[in-house]
């Protein structure tokens, strides 16, 4: 059976809109399993949005990084308030005329995605203002059974990393709402809109519906499985593949030999869940733009790969093989970009090769195996 969305419920649950001035906070994977624009669903309903709010991306979707301006909506003319860059939340003048924040965004289930800041920003700055807070849900696409990568410090907190998860926290961004209130103990009269048909073993793969691109470089599920770990490699002189038919599935550099380090990938790699390939490519932005890339392609043969263990293999030859040309991305105050998105220090062991991938993992098992724990009260599906 196909999975019923937030937004799908609508209708069931339009009461809680009506008479409303609604602030919806969404972007172009606001749609239903129709693929339906939430911005149409709400105004034929006479439900009144009079503002929207973006994350990263914008409402139409912007590359990665890229400043997003403040916008009005084609043809409504809703006023579209940018929450990144320099503004990352509503300021409570663009509250005041609010009596209700909704979010619908679809989410991947990385801590290093940045929609769920924007999210928990926006409640922050709603539970000030006195103003509720609704989310549509969505799916994880990645699941709700997987709890992998370690937790974040806190001396790492950032846009890209915060409140204590793990790298693959395993819920829905409507069961982080509920975490993320206890976590800062914060009072806010907040409620989700659960799916139907889903529960924590659910993969997009089983949902029935459509690929909902979540941002530009996810362009399908398989990329959104390799971008869990695949990250990691753009705090590094690798590409990542953003720019090519396949990012976050492909990875290189100019100066890879591609046969070697696929030699050494073929003898370090025991997982049987994931193929890979030598495969030189040219990226059309970021690292090496224009630039021909010699490196590996990786496709997941499982929906429950866990991609984690590969990138970090895939990393450790890379700075074994090329030390002179691999470099990690400063990030100011002796960090790397790296410490941020592995969420502390930790992996420069592994790095170095002072600590084993399975001394790390199970570091990091045992991190995630605590927080799942701490979060079951907290989940909607079972």
């Amino acid at each position: 059976m196909r999975t019923v969305l937030g937004l799908d419920r609508l209708e069931e649950f339009e009461g809680i809109f009506r008479g409303k001035r609604i602030g919806l906070i969404t972007n172009y994977s606001g749609v239903d399993s129709g693929w339906r624009v939430n911005v149409d669903l709400f105004m034929e309903r006479k439900l009144a949005i009079a503002k929207l709010f973006t994350p990263e991306h914008g409402m139409f979707g912007e590359g990665a990084g890229k400043e997003v301006g403040n916008d009005v909506y084609p043809g409504y003319q809703i006023p579209i308030h940018s929450l990144y860059g320099n503004h990352l939340r509503p300021d409570p003048e663009e509250l005041s005329d609010m009596d209700i924040l909704v979010y619908d965004i679809q989410d991947v289930g990385l801590r290093y995605y940045t929609y769920i800041y924007t999210m928990t920003y926006c409640m922050e700055a709603a539970a000030e203002c006195g103003i509720p807070f609704v989310v549509l849900d969505r799916p994880n696409p990645l699941g709700n059974r997987i709890v992998s990568g370690g937790t974040i410090l806190p001396e790492f907190a950032s846009f890209i990393g915060d409140y204590g998860l793990p790298v693959r926290y395993g819920l829905t961004c409507g069961e982080v709402g509920h975490y993320f209130l206890a976590h800062k103990g914060l009072k806010l009269d907040y409620r989700v809109i659960p799916m139907e048909n889903y529960t924590r073993d659910t993969y997009f793969s089983d949902t029935g519906l459509l690929w909902n691109i979540p941002s530009p470089a996810l362009v399908d599920f398989d990329s959104t499985i390799c971008y869990c770990g695949g990250c990691f490699l753009e705090g590094s002189s690798l590409s990542a593949g953003r720019g090519s038919s396949k990012p976050f599935q492909m990875y290189g550099a100019p100066y890879v030999r591609m046969e070697e380090l696929y030699r050494e990938m073929k003898a370090a790699v025991k997982e049987d869940k994931v193929i890979f390939r030598q495969r030189a490519f040219v990226p059309v932005e970021r690292e090496y733009a224009g630039e021909v890339c010699f490196g590996l392609e990786f496709a997941p043969l499982d929906k429950a790969l866990d991609f984690i263990p590969t990138a970090l293999q895939l990393m450790r030859q890379v700075i074994r093989l090329y030390p002179e040309q691999f470099t990690l991305s400063d990030q100011g105050q002796g960090n790397k970009h790296l410490h941020y998105l592995a969420g502390s220090r930790r992996i420069d062991d592994f790095l170095c090769g002072k600590l084993s991938l399975e001394e790390l993992l199970e570091e990091w098992r045992g991190q995630s195996a605590q927080f799942e724990k701490e979060t079951e009260v907290f989940r909607i599906y079972g």
